[in-house]
């Protein structure tokens, strides 16, 4: 297994990575399944090879990847030995209909499921217009999804080039992620469930992507209007507070975003 991590990780004539969270990752990430996982989706041509880790967190690693039309990919890959990640997850699935049948025996097919998950939220949001990564595919815990950024290094994150942009740039991209969020709800029905400054990217222009979507629930689950109205709170907190513009009240946010629900109702009477 070992010599599977290194010739994905780019092979041994390629100089050794002392990045202390790279070897952590590898420890915790490339179990037994996990390596399979990413020899198949190699010898299915989805990836052809994995470089560094673009971004780590308690439940997944994101990496770095090349396809074989030489383009850049992103390679997000769940650690399936985390219990506390099931705990905070079930209540995202249980309630969700596209879920209602799953069958949960462990951990690792909860992990499974979810991952489907993300792959179904983006791939739903990108066909409704949504500025999101481009789903390329998934199996078991390996989610592999357009790479967004330029010469294999991603683009910052809101959290991370606010401070670099002006109030007139930092009101449009208020706007911006308002229009999102309208599109996300109103298109995809979907609500994000986890939005905030750290899983919006600043893209050129500037302009936004929104990532992190696997807990997007639909409009039919019973916490959907709950998560929406935490979503627009925390947009709301980081661009009064942190980014020092002035925003409109939920009220007024909420009443933007359901437009698209009091006109269907409006249709509905008039049919």
């Amino acid at each position: 297994m070992s010599d599977d991590i290194d010739r994905l990780l780019g092979g041994r004539n390629e100089p050794r990575r002392k990045d202390k969270d790279l070897f952590e990752t590898v420890e915790e990430v490339f179990d037994t399944a996990t390596v399979m996982t990413i020899v198949e989706l190699t010898r299915r041509k989805v990836i052809r090879k994995l470089s560094g880790v673009i971004s780590a967190g308690k439940e997944a690693r994101v990496y770095l990847a090349s396809g074989y039309r030489g383009e850049y990919l992103a390679v997000k890959i769940y650690l399936t030995s985390s219990a506390e990640f099931r705990k905070g997850i079930y209540k995202y699935i249980a309630g969700d209909p596209r879920f209602e049948n799953i069958r949960v025996r462990d951990t690792r097919d909860l992990i499974y499921a979810w991952t489907r998950k993300e792959y179904r939220n983006l791939k739903r949001m990108h066909a409704a217009g949504v500025k999101v990564p481009r789903p390329v595919a998934f199996m078991n815990n390996v989610l592999v999804m357009e790479f967004l950024g330029e010469n294999g290094v991603r683009y910052p994150l809101l959290v991370e080039a606010y401070r670099e942009l002006d109030a007139e740039e930092l009101r449009n991209l208020y706007r911006l992620i308002l229009e999102e969020v309208v599109k996300i709800y109103c298109k995809a029905r979907l609500v994000h469930g986890d939005l905030s400054e750290y899983n919006v990217m600043v893209t050129p222009g500037p302009d936004v992507a929104i990532i992190d979507v696997s807990q997007a629930v639909d409009l039919s689950h019973p916490n959907a209007d709950e998560f929406l109205a935490r979503d627009l709170r925390n947009i709301n907190r980081f661009f009064r507070e942190e980014a020092g513009i002035d925003t409109l009240s939920l009220e007024e946010l909420l009443e933007v975003v359901k437009t698209c629900q009091a006109m269907k109702r409006e249709d509905s009477s008039q049919a």
